[in-house]
């Protein structure tokens, strides 16, 4: 009875670690692919030889538990005391100096990877200004000398808030350097599809540099709790063609919205030229 029940359970186990292979592990179950920016990849890297070694771990010791209870377990008509033992001195010195090893490892690789993706020692083509508000987004193209302003979600009257966010313009293929400010509270700038986010904090400015490598629309959040209506400050980003983005630009300046919006701005003086600039 106990060698089919542990037979289930090595095969149940197997089943889980191969059902996860072939789904999650192949691409990290990120919602991204290394393509997506220049950063992507080493993230996804990072995530699966996490998962990789935390479910060795876990294999290997679900399998030592198992063998020791098979092995060890108390027989019929035996009442003896098992035979004492004080120290093991070679066992001791493996499950001590394994964790730090596999430690070290996870931690230079880490430490690796986040100092390549914030690494901002390249010439940036575009220089965006990201400025969080309760509870929309502003958008200075400092290297094009215009903005964009996001309307509060408050304010968009039962409008639906899809219709209302705003959108950021990226060029592809092109290195673009974010400098993240913010208003009033914390706010988190999050892309997912780019599998980084960075928090936009009063007072401070968080610079990252990322060249995104697929054209296409992604969806962008707030993803630090900011008030009322943090679920509804939502953006988009378009990675679009130079042209494109070009045109883009020349859409805002033919508008009246050069130059940047600074952070003297109250929250009501913003939400007051969002609405204006916004034709609402």
């Amino acid at each position: 009875m106990l060698r089919r029940t542990l037979t289930a359970v090595v095969l149940a186990g197997a089943a889980t670690l191969l059902a996860g292979c072939s789904t999650g592990i192949e691409n990290g179950a990120l919602p991204s692919t290394p393509e997506v920016t220049n950063h992507t990849g080493t993230i996804i890297r990072l995530w699966n030889g996490s998962w990789i070694a935390a479910l060795t771990v876990g294999v290997i010791t679900w399998g030592l538990i198992l063998w020791a209870v098979a092995v060890y377990r108390k027989r019929k008509g035996d009442d003896k005391l098992p035979k004492q033992t004080r120290a093991n001195v070679p066992l001791e010195l493996m499950y001590t100096i394994v964790p730090i090893v596999m430690v070290g490892v996870l931690f230079t690789w880490t430490v690796r990877g986040v100092w390549e993706i914030k690494d901002t020692s390249a010439e940036p083509d575009v220089v965006i200004q990201v400025i969080g508000k309760q509870w929309s987004w502003d958008f200075n193209y400092l290297t094009d000398d215009v903005h964009s302003i996001g309307v509060q979600a408050q304010l968009n009257n039962g409008t639906d808030v899809e219709d209302t966010i705003p959108t950021l313009y990226l060029p592809v293929d092109e290195t673009v350097e974010f400098h993240l400010n913010s208003r009033d509270v914390i706010h988190s700038f999050w892309i997912p599809a780019f599998l980084y986010k960075e928090d936009t904090i009063p007072g401070k400015t968080n610079v990252f540099q990322v060249v995104p490598q697929e054209e296409g629309t992604y969806v962008g959040k707030c993803a630090e709790l900011c008030g009322e209506y943090h679920a509804s400050m939502l953006f988009n980003v378009k990675v679009v063609s130079r042209e494109e983005y070009d045109a883009y630009i020349e859409s805002l300046r033919a508008k009246g919205q050069t130059g940047a919006i600074g952070l003297d701005y109250s929250r009501d003086q913003a939400v007051r030229i969002g609405i204006e600039e916004s034709g609402e």
